[in-house]
Parts: C-alpha cells; structure tokens; sequence
C-alpha cells in the first residue's frame, strides 16, 4: 500500500466505496446494505464487512490447502496490525484488498475500535480450518464468542455506544442469531464436513452421524436440536435488551434482526428440525409481520 501520493485525493473515498460494492454483492445476515441503519454508521459497518468477508472467503474456499490457508489468514492479520500502525496509505494504483485496509484504519481511528475484536475474527476464521467438530456446548459458545459477538461490539462502538452491560446483551443476540444458523445449515454444514450440534448432546440422544450421511432428521437428532434450540431460545431472551437500549433506526434494525432470527428458529422447531427436506429461510411473506411486530414492540 505505498506508493505516490494519490494526485485525485480520493483514496479514501474511493476505499469506502469499494467496502461499500463488497457489501452489497455479498450481503447476508450483517446490516450493511439495509437502508435502516444510520447513514453516518454504513461507511465504517461497510469497512468491517469487507475485512471479515474476504478473511471468511480465505478460510472457506473450496480446493485451497489448510496450509495455504492459515497462510493467508496470518497475512491477513499481519496487514491489519500494518494498516492500523502506518496511518494513512497512499497508493493511486492500490487494489481492492489495498482499498479495504485503508477504509478499515480509518474507521479503526474515527470509531476507535478494538483491534483486539478484529483478532478474535480472525482466530474464529483460524478454527474453521482446523475444526470441525466441537465435544461440548460451552466450546461451541467460545466459537461464537470470536466469529459472532465481535460483529455485535463493533456495530455498538460505531454507533457510539461502550457499555458492558451493552456488550453483553449485544454478545447473547450475536450468538444467539449464529447458533440459528448453524442449526439452519445443518444439513449444508454436515456436506461440507462440519457439525456444531455438541458431541455431548448427540451422543445423550443418541444420534447417528449415519442418518446426516443419508439424509434423515431422525427422533434421536430431533431431541438433540430440541436440546440446543431451547438453549438458543435464552440466549435471543437474553440478548433482547440491546434492541431497546440503541436508538433511532438501528433500534428497529435490531429489533427486525431479532425477531427474523427467532421466527426461523420457530420454523425450524416446527418442520422438527429436518433441514433435509426444507430449509427454513425468510421471505417477502414475512416483511410485513416482522415490520409490523417491530413496530408494535414492547420493551421488555
């Protein structure tokens, strides 16, 4: 990222946009691209979108050797602690991975974000690789605790709130919405090799790795999503009052984030878990119930 000074003197305009594109190309459960969330948050939500998406895309892509990739996620790191300590780059010929550092420090500077947060993406990335499998659920809780809940501080220092009792309603919802998915993907993980269900709750129901391979939610795999469904269920209880102590638009931001992750929950509890057959998901059905309960919301 050295280099000329840039003669337009739009790098970093130009780092934010590019963020930006990042984002609404590969938008998923994050709020980036909703147009609820503060104009003056998006640029720097955009930023930490980009450097978590293209460390996951590292981690995640097919074909590449575990090796290769722990390589390029150190790499990744490396650059972070670089971006942060060198201030501003200047590079008019910078490329896209060049544009999302500089975008990245600077939100780092403006918000004063932990870097600390940053690393933790970066060690949950680190598991995926070497992971893929988890003996009990406080292990699975760790895991959530570096890929998930970090998100959720980060959105609370950019919208300038530093608050324990914050962060820790903040952590519940952010894991709470990941363990969602886990049990959403189950049958997508279990193909890619991965299974977040605790070995320690499989095996006290008494669920066969065997029916996954075939395809089959069986009673025995029902009671173990049974198991962590009903501790999922606490966590979004416990994560509910973030939803109230943010406001403006994020606090409805938050609260659709809410109560689309528990509304898949409760369909998942419905169809009994099996994923196999059909895949819970939201759609422009659900926009106007979960529109309408936001906006009738009681604090809790």
């Amino acid at each position: 990222m050295r280099g000329a000074v840039d003669p337009a003197g739009d790098l970093l305009p130009r780092a934010y946009a590019a963020c930006a594109r990042i984002a609404r190309e590969h938008y998923e459960n994050f709020p980036v691209a909703s147009v609820l969330v503060p104009k003056r948050m998006r640029p720097a939500i955009a930023a930490v979108y980009a450097f978590a998406r293209r460390a996951d895309d590292y981690a995640d892509e097919p074909g590449r050797p575990d090796a290769e990739r722990l390589r390029l996620l150190d790499a990744w790191e490396a650059r972070l602690h670089a971006s942060v300590q060198e201030g501003h780059p200047h590079s008019p010929g910078a490329t896209e991975e060049d544009l999302i550092f500089v975008a990245l420090a600077d939100a780092i500077r403006t918000h004063r974000l932990p870097v600390s947060l940053f690393e933790d993406l970066l060690s949950a990335f680190r598991q995926d690789v070497t992971v893929k499998r988890y003996a009990t659920w406080a292990e699975v809780l760790d895991y959530c605790a570096r890929s998930a809940n970090p998100v959720g501080r980060l959105v609370l220092r950019i919208a300038g709130h530093d608050d324990p009792a914050l962060d820790r309603s903040s952590d519940a919802l952010c894991t709470a919405l990941q363990l969602t998915n886990f049990w959403q993907d189950l049958g997508r993980d279990w193909a890619a090799g991965r299974l977040y269900v605790p070995l320690a709750d499989r095996d006290r129901a008494g669920a066969r790795d065997a029916d996954l391979d075939a395809g089959r939610i069986t009673a025995e795999w029902r009671q173990a999503l049974g198991l962590v469904s009903a501790r999922t269920r606490d966590l979004f209880a416990a994560g509910r009052p973030v939803c109230d102590a943010v406001s403006g638009r994020l606090r409805l931001e938050l609260r659709l984030t809410w109560l689309g992750g528990t509304r898949i929950l409760e369909r998942l509890e419905g169809a009994g878990f099996d994923v196999f057959c059909c895949r819970p998901r939201l759609g422009t059905r659900d926009v106007l119930p979960l529109a309408l309960r936001a906006v009738t919301w009681k604090a809790a």
